[in-house]
């Protein structure tokens, strides 16, 4: 049986390596290679008779975590792994959320690699035992993102609710200032205080979890 494969990988030197390893199994066909996530979604328009893509986390244009997203509800028959330099938490989990039916290193060798593969074809999920011990681990702490998140409260001041709703309004901060009758430095330290409390780095996180927790 030959298994169709395509790997997502910016990297040229990386892809050799890779296709260098699935060059030992006769049973393992690449079928086509994409830069980034955007052009791995337009080739499996063409086509997507594959079994299994090999994707990379860190692309230009759409990265692995996003594509997997959409290629598993697009394309719900075609098994993922993510074949990554980096295995740290929150790419972990990410990408375990986006859908992603296993989790190998870059450095994985051949024999490896190849029963990964055949081991989430037939339904299970490949992973090299330090990224299983930090996904154990994730699932071990109840899920601390997901579960903060959902049942902390957050007190913010009468002024931050109302920085919040300006920001949400898409106002700059000098105009949030004039409105609201403060110096820039003070509305940046408010919104600074609002992004710590929330448990966010940027706007848009910071608008929808105050709609979500009825903030604002």
């Amino acid at each position: 049986m030959n298994i169709k494969i395509a790997i997502a990988d910016d990297n040229s030197f990386l892809i050799k390596a890779v296709e260098e390893k699935l060059s030992f199994f006769e049973d393992l066909k690449i079928r086509f290679y994409a830069i980034n996530g955007s052009e791995l979604l337009e080739k499996l328009e063409e086509n997507h008779n594959i079994d299994i893509i090999l994707m990379d986390i860190e692309m230009p244009v759409l990265n692995g975590i996003e594509a997997t997203e959409i290629v598993k509800n697009k394309y719900p028959h075609i098994k993922i792994i993510m074949l990554t330099v980096f295995d740290n938490d929150e790419n972990i989990f990410n990408a375990i959320k986006a859908g992603a039916d296993g989790y190998l290193l870059k450095e994985v060798n051949p024999k490896d690699l190849h029963a990964g593969i055949l081991d989430t074809l037939n339904g299970g999920a490949a992973m090299n035992p330090s990224i299983a011990l930090k996904t154990l681990k994730l699932l071990r702490n109840p899920l601390e993102i997901e579960n903060t998140q959902e049942h902390e409260t957050i007190k913010l001041t009468a002024r931050e609710v109302e920085v919040l709703e300006h920001l949400s309004k898409g106002l700059s901060y000098n105009l949030i200032a004039d409105n609201l009758i403060l110096s820039v430095g003070t509305v940046r330290k408010h919104i600074e205080n609002i992004y710590k409390k929330l448990q966010v780095h940027n706007k848009l996180e910071a608008v929808q979890k105050a709609r979500k927790n009825n903030l604002i």
